[in-house]
């Protein structure tokens, strides 16, 4: 972990064999559905969904803070609990679920470095037993205005030269060919293409064979 610039965030497989199942642990398998859930996941992990529990259903936008507060109660997960993520597609899914967990001031979350790929990649178990954790009370905080951009804010970017904006999707997105990742309904954007001045740096870029995080070298 020490080759990355935030070693904080993540967690290794091997940590979570050690303490997935610690009394202050909660781990979270985020997918754009639950089908990889369903069919194997890790012991104790609770699964969620993306497209259903992750998005605002009317507009595309992060869930309120009280729909947060029900998810993570649900979940067993109260403001002290450590939140582990990880999922498939290289964790695309589970940073967008750390993401709105640290908008929502979540002190202590964290992703599993490489993800489904990498645990199943190095012959961990998998169950279909769905756990039951006892409810808790969730309370989220004021949402974390420094970490999210907003529509006029990248106008502005647009014509500065000292901010860079980086297009993570793939290249067929970048082009406009697709509106959403290819083995997902077309129907991820208004219309395709993308920022101008933007650059393309798709997110598979920054992950090894294995799904782990690249250097920061």
């Amino acid at each position: 972990m020490a080759d990355y610039s935030h070693p904080g965030s993540l967690v290794t497989a091997d940590w979570v064999a050690e303490h997935g199942s610690d009394s202050n642990v909660r781990l979270v398998e985020v997918d754009v559905d639950t089908s990889a859930y369903d069919e194997g996941h890790i012991a104790g992990a609770v699964g969620w969904n993306w497209q259903s529990q992750l998005q605002a259903s009317v507009r595309r936008d992060l869930i309120s803070g009280s729909e947060l507060e029900e998810l993570l109660g649900v979940a067993g997960i109260d403001n002290n609990t450590t939140v582990i993520l990880y999922g498939d597609n290289n964790n695309w899914f589970a940073a967008w679920a750390f993401w709105q967990l640290k908008y929502y001031g979540h002190s202590d979350v964290r992703l599993m470095d490489g993800g489904r790929v990498k645990w199943v990649a190095d012959g961990r178990p998998l169950t279909t037993d769905v756990p039951s954790h006892a409810a808790k009370s969730y309370r989220a905080a004021a949402p974390n205005q420094d970490i999210r951009a907003y529509r006029d804010g990248v106008l502005a970017a647009v014509s500065s030269s000292s901010v860079h904006l980086v297009d993570v999707r793939a290249p067929a997105e970048y082009s406009g060919e697709l509106l959403a990742p290819a083995a997902l309904p077309q129907e991820g954007s208004q219309r395709g293409g993308h920022i101008p001045g933007a650059a393309n740096v798709p997110w598979g870029q920054a992950v090894s064979e294995d799904g782990t995080f690249k250097s920061a070298d």
